[in-house]
């Protein structure tokens, strides 16, 4: 007679004839078969496993938020397909109220995972205030699990092969950071039958999103910033504005990126296709010409994100908006305090500590200071509502990392007008690249 068991993030199965079938894989250490966890509802007559996954139990909430319109639809599109799938909602239209609602109708145990500490936190807090159970918390030297527990994506990857049969629900906030050789293993080495992922934007530009319907399930439900635009969100206005490289770095800039060109060229490698910048990488680091266009690709990309033009324009935009209150990005930490100097604003970066990073944003919040610089660590899950304007003055040619930025300026609030400044450098490739996240309906 066959039988199963949860063994380090796969499902054992002994009793059943040698020989690899379907997903199942002969492993002659066991003399059985072998499963990743998440694929054992696909094997056909497979025996009853019991797991705390599988059990129903009730997680009542004590607060009740009434669901907008479109989150009852979100979540309505979620359990039609049978518990699993991703929703894409703009931040700040409410994706966690989607997750917590998905809790308590799903009665399963139930793990989510958030890509930082910050977000952790944050869904700890939601999750205290709505149910009367204790939340458990992994990662950030935390270690407490619980029938509901919050999660680092480390974490979740490091310790899924312990904890893959425990929860039958795992909520992934911004699940677009699942897909990777690493963090995939939340998913993979987990029995759990229901999988809900929330994100503003699912697309990822090495196409791996792709892989989410495996892991996770189908896009079910799919609401735009213009949808929600004046509703839910506060209306905005976006504006590109281009400065001139100086002579000198126009000069200094062509130097490079030519020498950058020409080793793409030799070495017939299109930057692309979905693995354009891995072989590069592997090419340049085979030769002396490699190393060197290396360096040439930071120098032109330092050139044009760092021009002194833009800091120059960034000191102008803080005077004009200096009774508003301001969220200024920049690709690089560099780049972030250089702005931080000179314009005398407060910079958060990975570097800041969480007590003097709470407390920037706490004066950015009363008024106390009119401003923040920033690097990439705001771009994600930080509730900042008091912010109408934001200046990018350098960033990744991904739409994704454009829109967290611009959803970081449209919590509603009361006469609120969010303006969204990018600032590009003149006949670089951030020209193409604004053009490229122009075509996304957020910029229309």
């Amino acid at each position: 007679m066959a039988s199963a068991r949860f063994a380090l993030g796969t499902v054992q199965i002994k009793g059943l004839p040698e020989g690899d079938r379907g997903v199942l894989r002969w492993d002659r250490r066991i003399h059985g078969h072998r499963v990743p966890a998440y694929q054992f509802s696909e094997v056909p007559d497979a025996p009853a496993l019991d797991a705390p996954a599988f059990d129903e139990v009730g997680h009542l909430a004590q607060v009740h938020v009434k669901p907008r319109d479109y989150q009852r639809e979100a979540l309505a599109a979620f359990f039609a397909a049978g518990g699993r799938g991703v929703v894409e909602l703009p931040t700040g239209s409410g994706k966690s109220l989607v997750g917590l609602l998905a809790i308590e109708q799903c009665r399963r145990r139930a793990l989510v995972v958030a890509p930082t500490l910050d977000l952790v936190w944050q869904w700890h807090g939601l999750m205290s205030a709505t149910f009367a159970a204790p939340i458990g918390v992994l990662g950030g030297g935390e270690h407490d699990v619980q029938d509901l527990t919050v999660a680092t994506y480390d974490s979740a990857a490091l310790y899924m092969e312990r904890y893959g049969d425990r929860f039958g629900l795992l909520v992934f906030d911004e699940v677009h950071h699942l897909p990777t050789p690493r963090t995939r293993l939340c998913a993979e080495m987990s029995l759990a039958p229901h999988r809900l992922g929330l994100s503003a934007t699912v697309d990822r530009l090495d196409g791996a999103h792709d892989e989410l319907d495996d892991l996770i399930g189908p896009r079910v439900y799919e609401r735009g910033i213009v949808n929600l635009r004046g509703e839910v969100l506060s209306p905005y206005q976006v504006n590109t504005l281009e400065v001139e490289l100086s002579e000198a770095d126009r000069a200094r800039y062509d130097e490079e990126r030519g020498i950058y060109l020409d080793f793409l060229r030799q070495n017939r490698i299109f930057m692309g296709g979905k693995n354009g910048w891995g072989n590069f990488i592997r090419q340049a680091a085979r030769s002396n010409e490699g190393r060197r266009a290396m360096l040439a690709h930071r120098r032109q990309k330092r050139l044009a994100q760092a021009a002194p033009e833009k800091i120059r324009l960034c000191a102008e935009l803080l005077f004009q908006h200096r009774h508003d209150k301001c969220l200024i990005f920049t690709d690089d930490n560099r780049t972030a305090y250089d702005i931080s100097r000179r314009c005398l604003v407060p910079a958060i970066t990975h570097q800041t500590k969480v007590k003097e990073r709470t407390a920037i944003l706490g004066m950015l919040k009363d008024g106390t200071v009119g401003a923040v610089v920033t690097s990439r660590v705001l771009n994600e899950g930080v509730d900042v509502p008091a912010a109408n304007v934001a200046i990018v003055v350098s960033g990744t040619s991904t739409v994704r990392e454009h829109v967290q930025r611009l959803g970081r300026v449209l919590r509603k609030q009361e006469d609120k007008l969010a303006t969204f400044y990018e600032i590009i450098a003149a006949d670089t490739t951030e020209t193409a690249a604004n053009q490229r996240r122009r075509e996304h309906d957020a910029y229309r």
